[in-house]
């Protein structure tokens, strides 16, 4: 069969399945069971017959919605919470993984031009920070310290005001992106456009080292996370901008939810940064190196591996097409 004539077969059915799954218009798990496993026969055959089709990208990703579906209407044991991050998120991540390197190399981008401006511009930092930070910086860094406002208030006190503060920029991030991501994109460049500064601030005063060891043990996971979140806020954006099939209105609901659920996946992390930040931070510079990169490096690793890795995981696990399936 030419692909043009197996699309033209197909299309209906897969549009219709489409909107059965936005509109949870199945009367039972079992119903929709049956709909997905027709869809991997059709995927299968595309794989095996068009290779290189633009109709498998479509398939595997309509494949990945229905498996959600099913994942949360079936009955089983497992507990709700634990499908949402050990499933749910993983998939939307992957289907939604180009919002996730664009935001990346917008942080780049952005914390670059912080960095070459910090480079170029003596005052540059001071506008940004304020003279106070600034020369309360320079005090530290004189004394031996260079993070020592890290050290600021109680260890229960710093956690919870750094948090609460670390939840409102990810939520804002994420709810801004209703301004056709205009406002994701600002409350991105004002953080990034800060971080270059500062830490080309320390460059500067030849502790960058002390800064790096010290900033990057709470910040590895907070930083992250805030990127994920404006990933978050772009997709809620994308949805107003590009309806591409659906109304603009339906557009925005999956936009909204999608969007949704990868910010409340982020907190964690971000109520783990903020118990680093206010409980080991202070301490960077009197641990030893190996325990301070150790902690840097475990924490990257721990949230690139959720982001990043384990999306491909667990699409690959079922989109997987066993050796008995049926090929048309």
């Amino acid at each position: 069969m030419r692909e043009v004539a197996f699309i033209k077969q197909n299309k209906e059915k897969w549009l219709n399945f489409e909107n059965a799954i936005f509109n949870n218009d199945f009367k039972d798990a079992d119903e929709l069971a049956s709909h997905y496993v027709n869809l991997i026969n059709d995927l299968a055959y595309a794989q095996t017959y068009y290779p290189k089709s633009k109709v498998i990208t479509y398939l595997n990703q309509l494949a990945a919605k229905a498996f959600q579906k099913i994942y949360k209407t079936k009955r089983q044991n497992t507990s709700r919470i634990i499908s949402f991050w050990k499933t749910e998120v993983p998939l939307i991540c992957y289907q939604y993984r180009k919002f996730i390197y664009i935001a990346f190399a917008i942080f780049f981008t952005f914390t670059f031009i912080g960095s070459i401006s910090a480079a170029n511009d003596g005052e540059f930092v001071r506008s940004i920070l304020g003279d106070r930070y600034v020369n309360m910086t320079l005090e530290n860094i004189e004394a031996g310290d260079p993070v020592a406002v890290y050290k600021n208030g109680s260890n229960w006190g710093s956690f919870i005001g750094i948090t609460i503060n670390n939840l409102k920029v990810g939520i804002m991030a994420f709810v801004f992106g209703v301004f056709i991501g205009i406002g994701t994109l600002y409350i991105m460049f004002k953080n990034c456009i800060m971080l270059g500064s500062f830490q080309y601030f320390f460059y500067e005063k030849n502790v960058f080292w002390e800064s790096v060891r010290g900033i990057w043990i709470h910040g590895s996971m907070e930083i992250f996370a805030i990127v994920i979140e404006c990933a978050a806020g772009l997709i809620l954006g994308a949805s107003i901008l590009f309806p591409q099939t659906h109304s603009r209105y339906t557009s925005f609901k999956i936009g909204a939810k999608t969007g949704f659920k990868i910010l409340i996946s982020t907190f964690p992390f971000t109520f783990s940064a903020g118990f680093l930040e206010g409980f080991v931070t202070r301490y960077s510079n009197i641990m030893p190196n190996w325990l301070s990169v150790g902690i840097i490096l475990s924490t990257l690793a721990l949230i690139s591996y959720y982001y990043l890795i384990l999306p491909y995981k667990v699409q690959k696990q079922i989109t997987q097409i066993p050796s008995t399936t049926a090929v048309k």
